[in-house]
């Protein structure tokens, strides 16, 4: 008895502990269930690489994933598929479009001096410039695509027009060794901060010491379009702006500059891509899909606690706790591993639900047959869970190996079955070996009035049974 209320002290403790995580730790949901976007981004080749290798393809996936963590998304998946495309989900993203610019733009950065001379051009090209970049957001709000297109060439002629009046890059992104944002002067306005690595702080000094004082202008083109053109002061003639830090300032808000810096910080894709998908899954599927789950889930576990209480009498109500126990424990490892749950993870977990009871049946039908052989009661507790266990063992070890295989030779949604049947089929042995055994041991040996009536426990006990 004291061995079995030690146990029974450390199953309070767990349960305690349990509730305390899932009061405190919100779960987290995958792109099925909270909703966000999903890319399929396809690799392109060039005139130098005509053909799409594992090499590039590992290139690209690696810019992307880094790309898609200073998006700061929650939980994202980043993987290939095929040998030319990866697919890339981000749950609770509500802004598709943003995503498409950060993942799919190549963000090659150049830094030019301006050629003597064209001051006055360069402030000419910037307003036409300005007024085709507004016209290209009111055509998206529109949506229409014709209008759009015929902007878009607009526009990239005039970019060509403003690269012209540039000196060719002698400094770009490759020497850059980080970029941030923090707030300017103004209202709402951010910039862009910069950090080169030695040479690139060497290249900078150069650039800047080139132009102090003449009223030209630093180049800064991302991807060919001009986006800032700062001029240096002329107390930087003699040196320079040393130390390798820069600001890019613009017209930015928190928004465009956390987008530019985390383009620059990821790094230039190797080879060009184009997002061929864009698909939102919207919150209303999510909340629909969480729904019905949570009904089919309590409606599964309420019927399999009846048919455990009518069929196996007092032994199957305490099992009907240790189930209860089981989902509690189980969902708060979920969320204490950082396990994202998703439609699949459900069924996973529901999944396991049964191969809980599945263990609870085999021990209480062991137990049985001590009973009709006339055991005493408590040496038929004990056999059952006994001759119980080796049964029980081999099942959960061969469902564990297959969902071993299938999250490592899987991907996705795969994954995340077998990541959610594997964890609840390994706590289902605990619950089913140490929470019904010490519930079920301390009813038969903590009310000696229960002993005298087998009849709990099997129907038509014979009346060999004794206490």
């Amino acid at each position: 008895m004291q061995k079995q209320r030690l146990l029974l002290a450390f199953i309070l403790v767990l349960v305690i502990a349990a509730v305390t995580v899932l009061v405190k730790i919100p779960i987290q949901l995958g792109l099925d269930l909270q909703g966000g976007a999903q890319l399929t981004i396809q690799v392109k080749t060039t005139e130098d690489i005509k053909q799409i290798t594992s090499k590039e393809l590992e290139a690209v996936l690696s810019v992307v994933e880094n790309r898609v963590n200073g998006l700061g998304v929650s939980e994202p998946v980043v993987q290939t598929v095929g040998s030319d495309q990866i697919l890339v989900q981000l749950p609770g993203v509500n802004d598709p479009q943003q995503a498409e610019r950060v993942l799919g733009g190549t963000a090659q950065l150049e830094f030019r001096e301006q050629k003597p001379g064209t001051e006055a051009q360069l402030v000419i090209e910037r307003q036409v410039q300005q007024e085709k970049l507004l016209r290209q957001e009111q055509l998206r709000q529109t949506g229409d695509q014709n209008a759009i297109a015929a902007n878009q060439e607009e526009l990239q002629s005039s970019n060509e027009a403003i690269i012209k009046l540039f000196e060719p890059a002698k400094l770009t992104g490759k020497n850059l060794k980080d970029a941030g944002t923090q707030p300017a002067q103004g209202d709402n306005a951010w910039e862009v901060t910069l950090r080169f690595d030695p040479a690139g702080a060497e290249g900078f000094a150069q650039l800047t010491k080139n132009l102090a004082g003449t009223g030209r202008s630093i180049g800064i083109f991302l991807d060919n379009a001009l986006i800032s053109s700062p001029t240096v002061g002329p107390e930087f003639a003699a040196n320079g702006i040393t130390g390798g830090n820069a600001v890019i300032t613009g017209n930015f808000t928190v928004q465009t500059a956390n987008e530019l810096a985390v383009q620059l910080r990821g790094g230039a894709l190797p080879v060009p891509v184009e997002i061929v998908e864009n698909r939102t899954v919207g919150a209303t599927l999510g909340r629909d899909s969480i729904q019905r789950s949570i009904y089919a889930g309590i409606g599964g576990l309420v019927l399999v606690l009846i048919f455990m209480g009518v069929y196996y009498r007092l032994p199957g109500l305490i099992a009907d706790v240790s189930l209860v126990i089981y989902s509690v424990l189980t969902i708060a490892a979920f969320v204490l591993l950082g396990v994202t749950l998703t439609l699949p993870g459900i069924a996973g977990f529901i999944l396991s639900i049964g191969m809980a009871v599945d263990a609870n049946v085999l021990i209480f039908e062991r137990t049985r047959e001590e009973l009709r052989a006339g055991k005493t009661l408590y040496r038929s507790v004990e056999s059952g869970f006994y001759r119980a266990f080796s049964s029980i063992l081999d099942g959960n070890v061969t469902t564990v190996i297959a969902c071993a295989a299938l999250f490592w030779l899987g991907s996705g949604l795969v994954k995340g079955f077998a990541l959610t049947l594997g964890l609840g089929v390994a706590v289902s042995m605990f619950t089913a070996l140490t929470c019904s055994r010490t519930f079920l041991l301390l009813v038969v040996l903590g009310f000696p009035g229960l002993r005298q009536r087998p009849e709990l426990f099997v129907p038509n006990p014979p009346a060999s049974v004794k206490s």
